[in-house]
């Protein structure tokens, strides 16, 4: 276990079994100490071939301190001697892998002098994720969010970042600008900032206030800001969400939330009072066509690196239908690139140190398999389906009026809610035109409900069609909101009813008048009566008939 650990922190084999030998074998720590204390002065002896060994980076093994500047040496030194960074102590020597799962939030605080680029690449990372940006200038696809003058481009150029609501579909880059918001904000001077990243799906209250904490405490010792960062905030509930509102309020953290839903829905108001809401786009195929290109090409991170280095070649008709079928979603394209190649590169064979892993066509078309419909059925997308389903069968489109209803039922829509949708149109939008489309959409519910999907799905598109192309009155509709509006707004609301038009059912009743003076129409169609109040005389609620019952 010990032998496999130091192997696979990149000491040769010979050197980690002098070490083990030299330590008793017992503990990969100890055995680190000694190899790091020989390599410290190199000897011919140290390595098997009789050169000097380097020692390898251990960042991704262990946890360090952070490195200090380096310092000039002083004018006593002379000119080649060097300063040696102290050995870590064999607390900070915990190798990551043997330690168990940490719950504390994952901490970015790069250097303001280190090159933002500097990243230590897994291979167990996925293709999107290495492929990540490292500063804004390597965001790719939202221009008009990340323009010259923008509010992020000032604010990081003077390296006053301000807390942020970043709305957008998946894979548009919201983690990814966090992330570079950070960097490069770092990179203009001396002020610099840590980033901690959370997400609401995973975490809870109690992790907020361990990092809000570790902010102060980071704030106090350092003088620099935290930003933290949650992902899927729209996931936190009222009370979860207000946890941030004094903390923004007093400057211990930078916020920045990443959401797929409308924050207008999903965020509270007073959330959303301390944080500006910045919306991405969804990135267009050449967008995605240039990210592939780019993780085809990056030999440090990119698509080889998945492969082990092979060799690899995508055809152009691939990346071309990989950018126009994912959506605008760069997560889904990246990822059907490296199943893309894994694909091809099992064709390789054994012989891949010496034959490239082309990816074709069919590769991609086999590693997509068929676009995600964007729908929820509790979110904005429903809303938004709806609303283009009503306003196309107003508009008397059957063809639009259709095609939004499958959107609605292959994004997974409860039948019965569409068709109690469609109820309401026949009485608001079609009316007195043609009273029998009340019979259809009331029809049409009661199949559904019978019937269910997928049998139902054709009742729902015919009633759609009726009612799309059946001539359409909103008189009824107008009328119910005149009279509203007469009823919660008129001076005589709480006027009484006209003793003729009451009921006398009692003696007492009658001798005061009540019914007294009604004229029953059947025997009198003719007789001029009135039936409002004396406040409303004259006044006219319904328009109809209509002059044009298309128009109401």
């Amino acid at each position: 276990m010990e032998m496999e650990q130091l192997l696979s922190m990149g000491f040769p084999s010979e050197l980690a079994a002098q070490a083990l030998v030299a330590t008793g074998g017992k503990s990969t720590v100890k055995a680190t100490e000694w190899i790091l204390s020989q390599t410290s002065h190199p000897h011919p002896n140290n390595s098997p071939n009789g050169s000097s060994f380097q020692q390898p980076k251990l960042d991704r093994f262990f946890h360090f301190p952070s490195s200090k500047p380096k310092q000039e040496p002083s004018p006593s030194n002379s000119p080649t001697q060097t300063t040696t960074a102290p050995l870590p102590t064999p607390h900070q020597l915990q190798p990551t892998p043997t330690s168990p799962p940490s719950k504390r939030p994952k901490v970015f605080a790069p250097s303001s002098t280190s090159n933002p680029h500097n990243h230590t690449i897994s291979n167990d990372e996925p293709l999107s994720e290495r492929m990540r940006p490292r500063t804004i200038d390597d965001v790719i696809g939202q221009d008009l969010l990340l323009s010259e003058n923008s509010l992020l481009r000032s604010a990081i150029r003077c390296s006053r970042i301000p807390s942020v609501i970043l709305w957008g579909p998946p894979g548009t880059g919201k983690t990814s600008i966090a992330r570079a918001i950070v960097t490069s904000a770092n990179s203009q001077g001396s002020s610099s900032y840590r980033f901690v990243s959370l997400s609401a799906v995973s975490c809870g209250v109690k992790d907020v206030r361990d990092a809000v904490e570790d902010a102060r405490k980071f704030k106090l010792k350092n003088s620099k800001r935290t930003v933290l960062f949650l992902d899927e905030v729209h996931r936190f509930n009222k009370s979860q969400q207000d946890s941030f509102l004094p903390v923004i309020e007093d400057g211990t953290i930078v916020f920045i939330g990443a959401t797929t839903e409308n924050p207008s829905f999903h965020l509270v108001t007073p959330l959303l009072s301390r944080c500006r809401v910045l919306t991405l786009s969804p990135l267009k195929p050449h967008h995605v066509q240039t990210i592939l290109t780019r993780a085809v090409n990056d030999p440090d991170k990119g698509l080889s690196k998945s492969l082990g280095n092979l060799g690899v070649d995508v055809s152009e008709d691939a990346v071309e239908f990989l950018s126009t079928n994912c959506d605008g979603d760069a997560r889904v394209a990246l990822n059907a690139l490296e199943i893309s190649a894994a694909t091809a590169a099992a064709r390789v064979g054994g012989d891949g140190d010496l034959r490239l892993a082309s990816v074709a066509l069919d590769d991609a078309k086999e590693a997509l398999q068929s676009k995600h419909l964007a729908y929820d059925r509790a979110g904005e997308e429903h809303y938004n389906l709806i609303s283009a389903l009503h306003k196309s069968m107003r508009g008397s489109d059957a063809d639009a009026s259709i095609y939004w209803l499958v959107r609605m039922l292959e994004g997974g829509e409860q039948p019965l809610y569409i068709a109690r949708r469609l109820v309401r149109f026949a009485s608001e939008d079609v009316g007195l035109a043609d009273p029998l489309a009340l019979n259809q959409a009331v029809a049409c519910y009661q199949a559904c409900h019978f019937l269910g999907m997928p049998e139902c799905n054709v009742i729902l598109a015919q009633c759609v069609a009726y009612l799309a192309l059946a001539p359409k009155s909103i008189s009824v509709y107008r009328a119910m909101g005149a009279a509203q509006k007469a009823v919660r707004e008129s001076v005589g609301q709480n006027e009484g009813v006209p003793l003729h038009l009451r009921n006398a059912p009692t003696k007492l009743m009658k001798e005061l008048g009540y019914g007294k003076d009604y004229i029953y129409t059947p025997d009198n169609p003719t007789a001029n009566q009135s039936f409002l109040p004396p406040s409303l005389q004259g006044y006219k609620f319904l328009d109809w008939p209509a002059s044009n019952a298309n128009n109401g």
